[in-house]
């Protein structure tokens, strides 16, 4: 790993904290003021709302401008969400907070991607360098809501007060301009001359691609996988008794798991080809959501939560590889955006969908229709191989 990725690295650990942390502490804060579920709701969704709309636009400003420009747009959105919060600390301005630090995260991530994507030497290089890169959301995961959790209880008179959240709200505020100390070092690529045709560029010309609505086909699939864990497994829970902090334990030890196997997959990608890793990794995907509904017990359910994790946790770098093999360089900011825009209008509309089904059929045929989606579509997978003069 060379210095600049670890400092994108690094950088991107810390702005993604400030996000994952206010979706901690801004509903924490809409609950304890009396907000309603519902308003909760919108207000976790806002996050990822902005990400939807803004995902294209923002792909093509970082094939006009590169890194450093988006990477300070981020940064300011960032801290001035957080900030606005921490002054302000009611529910419309964490409604305008979610919006700013969902839609720098976003534009960050664009960034961030198509600049490792443009680095790589060759596609062993591209594969261990977004594996690497896949790291960071994993730390700032756990980061980010373990550090505003601590300031919420502990930093203002009594747990969970006022002064607590403006507390995690400032700390998260400093995140982002962590993140500058970090990225601001690191090289600018030179820009891409823009197309001749660049003005005449639309979206669905990439979605005319074969290969890419293949792509963005296994992304969704595997995407909602990962949601309709998060989704079920509360439920599947609470349904058998389990505790709180039981059922935090099973979501936890996925994340555990998606994070560990980031760590090795720099070697293990080495050694096969990105649609055999996606292949495998719908196939087993499939198997696991086929035992999971009669997994009774609490360790039971752990062990099918921890073998998804690794299952899931290869994904998004292998993607990543691949999309930036099918994708011209000047296009590759806009290719990210389309494939970020829908894995968030995903993360908005397939809970409410698994929601629906499970009131109708229950929660089991919920795993057992997403497995048998998924396992049909590791065909796709296996066919998703760039030409070889993409090597």
């Amino acid at each position: 790993m060379n210095s600049p990725l670890l400092r994108l690295i690094a950088g991107q650990i810390f702005l993604h904290a400030c996000m994952t942390g206010m979706r901690l502490a801004t509903p924490l804060l809409a609950l304890r003021d009396g907000h309603s579920a519902l308003s909760v709701g919108v207000l976790l969704a806002l996050f990822s709302l902005t990400q939807v709309f803004m995902a294209i636009p923002a792909g093509r400003y970082t094939d006009r401008h590169g890194l450093q420009k988006p990477m300070r747009m981020s940064v300011l959105l960032a801290a001035g969400g957080a900030g606005l919060s921490a002054v302000w600390p009611t529910f419309s301005v964490m409604c305008v907070s979610a919006l700013m630090t969902g839609g720098a995260t976003g534009l960050a991530v664009i960034a961030l991607q198509r600049h490792v994507g443009r680095s790589a030497r060759d596609t062993d290089h591209l594969k261990e360098s977004f594996s690497w890169l896949a790291i960071g959301p994993a730390v700032s995961n756990f980061m980010g809501p373990m550090a505003a959790g601590l300031m919420i209880d502990h930093a203002g008179t009594v747990a969970a007060d006022t002064m607590g959240f403006r507390a995690a709200f400032v700390l998260l505020c400093v995140m982002p301009l962590i993140t500058w100390f970090w990225v601001r070092r690191v090289p600018e690529l030179p820009l891409q001359i823009p197309h001749k045709d660049a003005a005449n560029h639309r979206i669905w010309d990439l979605l005319r691609e074969p290969l890419m609505r293949r792509l963005l086909l296994v992304n969704w699939m595997l995407s909602s996988c990962w949601d309709v864990h998060t989704f079920v497994v509360p439920i599947l829970g609470h349904e058998r008794g389990f505790s709180a902090s039981v059922v935090g334990f099973i979501l936890g030890s996925f994340a555990v798991a998606s994070a560990l196997i980031r760590v090795v997959l720099p070697m293990v990608a080495k050694h096969l080809k990105e649609f055999r890793i996606l292949t495998i990794a719908m196939v087993m995907a499939a198997l696991i959501f086929a035992v999971y509904p009669f997994m009774h017990s609490p360790m039971a359910m752990g062990v099918c939560s921890v073998l998804l994790g690794f299952t899931l946790g290869v994904v998004q770098p292998m993607v990543m590889s691949t999309l930036h093999q099918i994708t011209p360089h000047h296009r590759q900011g806009e290719a990210l955006g389309l494939r970020i825009m829908s894995v968030n209008a995903s993360s908005v509309l397939m809970p409410m969908l698994f929601g629906v089904a499970g009131a109708v059929v229950g929660i089991g045929p919920v795993f057992w229709l997403v497995g048998l989606v998924v396992g049909v579509g590791s065909r796709s997978a296996w066919h998703l191989r760039p030409p070889p003069a993409a090597d």
